[in-house]
């Protein structure tokens, strides 16, 4: 255990006591694991602090090392890895170049493993939304990066468009994108669907602000490409939204709950199914998320809701309110956790959360019992409240 002190909104230094951890090393269980739900972390990428370039203004300065040793941990515990998605920082520091180069990376690393599962971000982010974009200029954005990907070799996410959302003018054009892509694709893609509170440029998606009239589109779709879908991830932190569409969907087309509210009970379901996982707080949990999947393929519901129920604060609090800052309290909990030796991010965005938000982060990942060394973290924490002069 460790004490330290941490701010309180009253403008007060706290004594805190951290808990005993779960056992990490326990959790790695020789490697094996017993899964009966298809898992994914989509993974953050390590900044390299070492190199000289301005955050905001330069492309990013990645460490490869770091970042690929961290997917390295993630099949470890027997989670797939969702690559080049947005906790990777697509549109907040990543473009669509330096995806590619992580992307190639990636699946080297999967394939030198042999079983590793991984499935990549694909999109439209190298085209800028504008009053001038049509909708073939969507359709060829996205068959360059389909081309991409599946040159590679790699399995598609087919994510949420900026520029799509921007040139629409109705449920019909979304149509027509999806048809022409899925009538391509090679093998079953992942459909992501990102709701504007993650990212405000796709407010509006699927042709409707409203969430239910947008949903019976995206079904269309889904209905009539059901061979090329392998499932549909939505993130739109409504439980009720996804057991709705879950209900609705193709018998063949899995539901990947993107809920990081709600995804503990979401996963274990009810008596008409249950939801398998694509999540961002995957990064930050893994242990505790491996154990939880091992005990409920054991058929352990209570052990499963033992384990994953005390994150669900942690979660709530790294994906509250502006949502797409979540990637801060991320890599903010890697490097608590030692799993990097800093706090910096790609494009600056160590900056996108206050000490306040920290301050509460390091209480809730002890609460959940997710960070591995108390006494590392502890110290690693009281440097990050003396740059902001609370120490």
């Amino acid at each position: 255990m460790a004490t330290l002190n941490l701010p309180t909104p009253d403008r007060r230094m706290e004594p805190y006591t951290t808990g005993e951890p779960l056992d990490f090393a326990a959790l790695l269980n020789g490697g094996q694991h017993n899964f009966n739900r298809v898992a994914f972390a989509a993974a953050h990428v390590v900044a390299d602090p070492f190199q000289e370039h301005d955050p905001w203004l330069d492309p990013p300065a990645i460490d490869w090392e770091r970042t690929m040793a961290f997917r390295e941990y993630l099949w470890d515990l027997g989670l797939g890895v969702a690559e080049a998605m947005d906790t990777a920082q697509r549109g907040m520091g990543l473009s669509w170049r330096d995806a590619q180069d992580l992307i190639r990376r990636a699946q080297a690393a999967a394939k030198a493993r042999g079983n590793a599962r991984i499935a990549f971000g694909t999109g439209t982010d190298h085209l800028a939304p504008g009053p001038d974009v049509t909708i073939d200029d969507v359709i060829r954005a996205y068959e360059e990066q389909v081309s991409f990907v599946e040159g590679e070799g790699g399995q598609i996410i087919l994510m949420a468009s900026r520029a799509l959302a921007k040139a629409a003018e109705g449920p019909g054009d979304y149509v027509t994108v999806y048809d022409r892509i899925l009538s391509q694709v090679k093998e079953p893609v992942i459909i992501h669907w990102l709701g504007e509170m993650f990212d405000p440029a796709l407010d509006g998606y699927w042709g409707s602000a409203d969430h239910n009239e947008a949903m019976m589109t995206c079904l269309d779709v889904l209905s009539t490409h059901a061979d090329k879908i392998d499932g549909i991830k939505i993130s739109l932190l409504s439980k009720e939204k996804e057991i709705k569409m879950r209900r609705q969907l193709p018998a063949s087309v899995r539901m990947y709950t993107g809920d990081d509210f709600n995804y503990a009970e979401l996963i274990a379901g009810d008596e008409e199914g249950y939801s398998d996982a694509l999540l961002g707080i995957f990064d930050a949990i893994a242990p505790a998320a491996s154990a939880a999947l091992d005990a409920l393929g054991e058929g352990s519901d209570n052990r499963f809701f033992d384990l994953l129920a005390p994150t669900v604060p942690l979660s709530r609090h790294i994906f509250s309110a502006p949502t797409r800052f979540y990637k801060t309290g991320v890599v903010f909990l890697a490097y608590l956790n030692g799993l990097q030796d800093h706090f910096t991010m790609v494009g600056g965005q160590q900056s996108g959360r206050s000490a306040l938000h920290l301050a509460e982060l390091f209480r809730l990942a002890d609460k959940a019992r997710v960070m591995r060394d108390p006494d590392v973290a502890a110290d690693r924490m009281k440097k990050v409240m003396a740059v902001h002069g609370m120490a």
